[in-house]
Parts: structure tokens; sequence; C-alpha cells
């Protein structure tokens, strides 16, 4: 009797194990045969980080050497929020002869963690391809709850409109690209944050939306006000008072509320079983930039979860469409 439990119960691990394998192994074959797909994942982050550990994937080169031929300006300060210095990190080629399009990257970390080298990445490649590129350090919650990281970075997009001369990029071919909260940032601040806000916080003006050419949101919240926002602890921490308390601020807060017409061509990329961030939030967001007839491309990449990009082969079809989006739109 013991050995026909001890049995099955050795066949029941088989069976988890050739489907674990199978669950690791397959999205690469899958992907293989049809190079012209978006890649396929693993829905969740362990089976991705079995394939990383096994060397079946790729880990992203977060941290690149800066190459001879792109020129590296940091620790630039932009702002002063009492106190704390925010800077800016500015990449461009040695042998730039005429402005170029601005890439400004804003980094995520749910609003309380990051930091602006963690796009290093896509800052340099950009960088070798002839973009000029900067990432942006702004307040965390630890600085303070929301509007404080929404002023900085529209604080940020007007330091860079005012100074482009100076560091030889063309200030009317900016694009603002992030990845979940950096996503979300950079969707309020290129579909108009602050026109009525901005006034009622502190008086200052915002850079107006049009100055933005074009945005690229990388898996990033859109409507704070859907039911998943209204009591996720990070959504919650990040405004810093309940939905029921000051429903009205969640509303503010979302890039959904400032949308329209007007607004600039938006670049989506988003896995969809992302458990942080539902894809839900990007399908509603490519809906109405269709409605309201604002260019737009979205991609939707099976079954990977949050923070896709950190996996090479992802993080090289996300550049891919990147590439092709700016030279569109810029």
């Amino acid at each position: 009797m013991k050995s026909k439990v001890l049995s099955s119960i050795l066949y029941s691990l088989l069976i988890v194990f050739i489907i674990m394998c199978l669950n690791v192994i397959s999205p690469r074959i899958w992907s293989a045969l049809n190079r012209d797909k978006p890649p396929v994942g693993y829905c969740f982050l362990e089976p991705a980080y079995v394939a990383l550990l096994l060397g079946l994937e790729d880990k992203a080169d977060l941290a690149p050497q800066v190459p001879e031929s792109i020129e590296e300006l940091k620790d630039i300060e932009y702002k002063k929020a009492g106190e704390k210095s925010l800077q800016f990190d500015i990449y461009r080629p040695k042998n730039l002869v005429k402005p170029a399009p601005l890439l400004l990257f804003i980094h995520g970390g749910g609003w309380k963690g990051g930091k602006r080298s963690d796009y290093l990445i896509y800052l340099v490649d950009f960088a070798k391809r002839g973009y000029v590129t900067a990432t942006v350090s702004y307040r965390l919650l630890n600085d303070g709850p929301y509007p404080a990281c929404a002023q900085d970075i529209s604080d940020a997009v007007k330091w860079f409109y005012e100074n482009g001369e100076k560091y030889g990029y063309d200030r009317d071919r900016i694009a603002l690209v992030g990845g979940s909260a950096g996503a979300h940032l950079a969707l309020l601040t290129a579909y108009g944050w602050g026109r009525e806000v901005r006034d009622s916080v502190s008086g200052d003006s915002l850079t107006p939306a049009h100055h933005i050419k074009a945005v690229v949101d990388i898996y990033g919240p859109f409507d704070m006000t859907t039911e998943y926002a209204r009591v996720h602890p990070l959504v919650t921490n990040f405004i810093g008072a309940s939905y029921d308390s000051i429903p009205e601020l969640y509303e503010e807060a979302s890039p959904s509320k400032y949308l329209d017409k007007y607004d600039p061509p938006t670049l989506i990329l988003h896995g969809t079983t992302d458990k942080l961030v539902p894809v839900s939030q990007s399908d509603t967001l490519k809906a109405r930039l269709d409605r309201l007839g604002v260019p737009n491309e979205y991609y939707r990449l099976p079954l990977w979860p949050h923070t896709m990009d950190v996996v090479k082969r992802v993080n090289d079809y996300c550049q891919e469409r990147m590439t092709e989006f700016f030279k569109k739109y810029l």
C-alpha cells in the first residue's frame, strides 16, 4: 500500500516537473518559430527567473558601459524642492552636428523607490542611435505624496524646454518615456496635468502639453479610479488618502482625466499577465485614444508579467517598437 502511495506521489511530481519544464522552454521555442510576433512569456515572474537562472533567457544589460562615442553629463540640478536637490543625467552623441530629438526617461518604482540610472540601457542605446537622452530624479513618497512627483516632472519638462540650445537637442521634439509609476507620470505630463491643478497648488505655470511630441507608456497605470486602483496599497500610499475620503484626488491624479484629441501620439507596451498593473489599464487607454482619434500604437506582449523588459528579448522588442515609433513621430 505504501509503495503505491509513494509511486503515485512520485508520478505526480514527475508530471509537475514536466509541466514546469515545458512552461520554461516553450516560450523560447514559440518565439524562435514566430520571429515576426511579440515574444511570448511565462505567465508569472517565477518561471521567468528560472529561465534566466538556467540560461534559457538572457538578462538585459541594465548597467552597460557608456561608449567613447557618447558624452555623459551627470548630476545636473533642475530644481530644488526645499533642501532636496533634484537632478538629471544626459547622454548625447559626441558627433552631434545639429539638434536631435530629446528622449526624457522617467523611472518606475511604485512612486516610492527606483533611481534615474535604472534606465541606463535605454539611455545608452538610444544615444547610440543619434538621440539625446536624459533621465530625471523626482520626489519619492518619503518626501511627500501626490502631487509632489507630478510637480517635479512638469518642472523638469519646463526646464528641458527652456535649455535645449545649451545641450544640443531640439526642444520642439521632446518625447517622454516611462515604465510603471514612471509611465503614469509621463502620461500625466504629456496629457496636460496641472492646467488647473498647478495653479491651485503653487501658482506656478506648467509647460503646455503640446511641447511633448510623443509619449511611451511601458506598463503604466492610466485610471486611478478603477476598482483595482482604489484599494491598491501602492496607489493609496501615493495619494496619501483613501478613495472614500477624497475620490476627486484619485481622479485628479489619473492621466485619464486629461485625455483629449490634442494629446501627443502614444506608444503602449504591456504584458498580458501583469498582476501589479492590470493590462486592462492599457486596453482602456487604447480604446480612449482610438475614440478621440489620437495616433497610437499598442503592443500586448503575451504572458509577460510586470517588469518584463528586464529580459533581453523583451527589451530588444520594446526598443524596436520604440525606434519605429520615434522615427514616425519625432
